[in-house]
């Protein structure tokens, strides 16, 4: 996979449904249309996550069915959805098979080689903290899960449910959050269940070229112990699961690639145990609620930890960035993100202009392709498709006053490689911003602006004292130039 990777990220019932609605019939894994694969490929993309393939828990998609929350947000949304689009959770794994309903492990190994064939890898989901509260490990295996034998909880009894043998066992939890009532928590303090979560893992890894983990810092020791602290102790075990389940699969699978969603500043500690890339949801929030200077502040963070950052405007948990941003802004985050070092993750309904997020459960995704936005995303997919993105020396670049305050609003930053150089310079605010681009090195007499395919010439003048640029609100330049 390329140094600062394209990543797409599929929600892969609704993606089926959507080209079921649109063919007249059903459609598996093994079914997908070459023409999606082919544009993926032109627009410059390394790998497709495939989120949400595992077999299906019947007791989650149940709880998902009955959930009066998810029903009154659909009835809000989607107002004509019926019970039966209403999926299980895909983080409420029942097993680490894919899902009949998808083609099975055969209908998997049938795309992955087609998408082999086109250069492009194949990413599934690994669920760490937790299987679906109806797994056959919860019958087999209660000594897995965090439990307290057949007595009943002394505390917290609203964390626990009785399994079908009588076991108390621990839903699934994040401690900021109510519990996860469709899963089952799984007890790292156990080494049988490492054990077993590292043979799930291996099993994965015969499946797909890599992972994107789910709220991986739950099974870091501390995280584990301090959330649990009342049922399994203090005493920490020596080593960290994930660091025996990383080495354990790159034994045989040297160049498998594992992407941890990480929050709480513990991302540096994760990149430590060898991931290859980590959630990136400082950036996130600072793209959404903050302004340009803390924006610069946190894209001077030291260059390893950009490269092995995963950026993004939008994902399954978040709102689509049409809502979350507003229509420029959106635009303008998204080129942010496809333009710095790491790795560039981007949801296929982000791309064809999804105007609102629905449940992951809900399996119906019903809206009209904006093309303005999918053609604005093609367009810069392809010119961040560039080798200097994926193989150039990047750095940021400060802009100098045009006469006002407002060059404070312009983002800009550069990649080098061998005699080309890339300028990237972005107004990320909703007032006219003035500025002056200052490019040295410059061996040519023009510029050419990748976005609106116009040349400029560079004259003497600018050379001496830089390009002066007048950026309308939330308006976005890539230029080329030769060095």
């Amino acid at each position: 996979m390329r140094t600062n990777p394209h990543i797409l990220e599929v929600n892969t019932r609704s993606w089926l449904k959507r080209l079921e609605a649109k063919h007249g019939r059903a459609f598996t894994l093994g079914d997908v249309p070459e023409k999606f694969l082919d544009t993926a490929k032109a627009m410059g993309f390394d790998a497709i996550w495939l989120m949400g393939v595992w077999k299906q828990s019947p007791a989650a998609r149940e709880i998902a069915q009955n959930q009066q929350d998810l029903q009154a947000q659909l009835k809000t949304l989607e107002p004509d959805f019926k019970k039966e689009d209403i999926s299980a959770s895909p983080y409420a794994v029942y097993d680490y098979e894919v899902d009949d309903s998808l083609g099975g492990n055969e209908a998997l190994a049938t795309l992955r080689n087609r998408m082999r064939e086109k250069g492009i890898l194949l990413l599934l989901d690994f669920v760490g903290n937790h299987m679906a509260i109806d797994c056959p490990a919860v019958t087999e295996h209660p000594e897995f899960f965090i439990n307290t034998g057949t007595n009943e909880p002394h505390i917290h009894k609203d964390w626990f449910f009785k399994s079908p043998t009588g076991t108390y066992i621990a839903y699934g939890r994040d401690p900021y959050f109510a519990p996860w009532t469709d899963t089952a928590q799984l007890n790292y303090f156990n080494p049988q269940a490492r054990e077993f979560m590292i043979n799930n893992l291996r099993r994965v890894s015969e499946l797909c070229d890599g992972v994107r983990c789910d709220m991986a810092m739950l099974s870091l020791n501390k995280v584990h112990r301090d959330t649990w602290w009342e049922f399994i102790g203090g005493n920490l075990p020596k080593d960290e699961f994930w660091n025996h389940a990383l080495s354990s699969v790159r034994e045989k699978y040297p160049e498998f690639i594992f992407i941890a969603e990480v929050y709480w500043g513990l991302e540096w500690e994760i990149q430590e145990m060898g991931f290859d890339y980590t959630y990136d949801k400082v950036l996130y929030d600072r793209l959404r609620f903050s302004n340009p200077e803390n924006i610069k502040a946190h894209l001077g963070a030291e260059h390893l930890y950009q490269m092995r950052s995963m950026r993004f405007t939008s994902n399954h948990d978040e709102e689509e960035s049409l809502k979350a941003f507003g229509r420029e802004k959106s635009l303008a985050a998204g080129t942010i993100i496809a333009t710095l070092p790491g790795a560039r993750l981007f949801q296929f309904f982000q791309i064809l202009g999804r105007p609102v997020r629905l449940p992951i459960q809900y399996t119906r995704a019903s809206f009209e392709i904006d093309e303005p936005v999918r053609d604005y995303y093609q367009k810069l997919l392809a010119i961040a498709s560039a080798p200097a993105f994926h193989g150039g020396q990047w750095s940021l670049k400060d802009i100098g006053s045009a006469g006002d305050d407002t060059f404070r609003n312009i983002l800009s930053w550069q990649w080098k490689q061998m005699n080309t150089c890339k300028a990237i310079v972005i107004n990320y605010s909703d007032c006219i911003a003035k500025g002056r681009l200052t490019l040295k090195s410059i061996t040519g007499n023009t510029l050419k602006e990748e976005l609106s395919g116009t040349d400029i010439p560079w004259t003497d003048e600018q050379k001496t004292n830089g390009l002066e640029l007048t950026l309308q609100p939330y308006e976005s330049k890539i230029f080329t130039y030769a060095i």
